[in-house]
């Protein structure tokens, strides 16, 4: 099996995983956490998220996060998930460089998410590209792999909203399992068709895997086998989405580092790091760690790539 001889990892715990969490974390424990994985070696970070308040309490300090972190703000492994325009230009007054936008493939669950259409949300992501020069911007496709509302979704949903984001200059996009349904063979099936929908078009793919199944690492080793070397995981396993029924967390980074390394794959992450965050954040939030190599209580050699 040919493999990639590295991959780069986007870490999403201070976003994904913390936005999941009813408890409020100190602001100081998330930056501790943002430069503890920093530090790690994860080649980028969502650190935080310009949302409503309303919808997302957890992140209401986010700006606060963002002027705490001062120039390194401007390091460009640091993004800012944002929903719309508004958040966007928060961002981006912030000081912040780096943007996701997330649009989900299924307009049930983008309706249940931003309240707009699929074509709505292309709409501002244009209007997003043209009013942020020089700000690189990466689009999440939501339910690449099934929806909450409407199960698995038709190649052609897919294809319409990467048809729209490519339109609009975007070629950093990360493929989303939201709710965790994903298997191995759907992975390799619907990888399939976009990589050679899109061959020749300049993407930089990604993929975000939940681990709801337990489905993540044999569906990361699907991914690996067809050439993609950059993922997205959480440290200790945490996040899941909050308007997706059913979703749990994310692929432990940990977890994903470790499996990796033993392959023989090459990141720039310190395993040990890793999970030293890991620990730090659970214990001081009182969460769950959702993380394989963790659980083990005599841990084993690991492999050091």
């Amino acid at each position: 099996m040919a493999l990639p001889a590295s991959v780069r990892i986007l870490e999403v715990g201070p976003r994904d995983g913390f936005q999941s969490i009813s408890t409020w974390i100190d602001t100081p424990v998330k930056l501790q956490t943002i430069q503890m994985l920093l530090d790690a070696g994860v080649d980028g970070i969502e650190a935080v998220s310009f949302v409503s308040p309303k919808a997302i309490p957890q992140m209401r300090d986010a700006a606060q996060i963002v002027e705490a972190l001062g120039p390194a703000a401007c390091d460009e492994r640091l993004f800012a998930l944002v929903p719309n325009e508004k958040g966007a230009k928060l961002a981006c007054q912030a000081g912040l460089r780096c943007l996701t936008l997330v649009i989900s493939a299924s307009e049930a669950h983008n309706q249940s998410n931003v309240r707009k259409t699929p074509a709505q949300s292309l709409d501002e992501l244009e209007h997003i590209v043209q009013s942020c020069p020089g700000v690189h911007i990466k689009l999440s496709l939501a339910t690449a792999f099934g929806c909450p509302f409407l199960g698995q979704l038709p190649d052609e949903a897919l294809f319409f909203v990467l048809d729209g984001a490519l339109a609009a200059g975007v070629r950093d996009i990360c493929l989303c399992d939201t709710i965790g349904v994903a298997s191995p063979d759907q992975v390799d099936r619907v990888l399939r068709s976009v990589l050679q929908r899109y061959q020749g078009r300049g993407v930089d793919w990604s993929l975000h895997l939940h681990n709801t199944r337990g489905l993540a690492a044999a569906n990361t080793l699907a991914a690996l086998s067809l050439g993609i070397d950059r993922f997205e995981s959480a440290v200790a396993g945490l996040g899941g989405c909050p308007f997706a029924p059913g979703a749990s967390g994310n692929m432990a980074t940990e977890d994903l580092v470790y499996l990796l390394h033993a392959m023989g794959i090459r990141t720039q992450v310190d395993l040990d790091a890793v999970i030293r965050t890991a620990e730090f954040i659970t214990g001081a939030v009182g969460c769950c760690c959702d993380s394989k190599i963790n659980a083990v209580t005599a841990r084993p050699v690991r492999p050091n790539c």
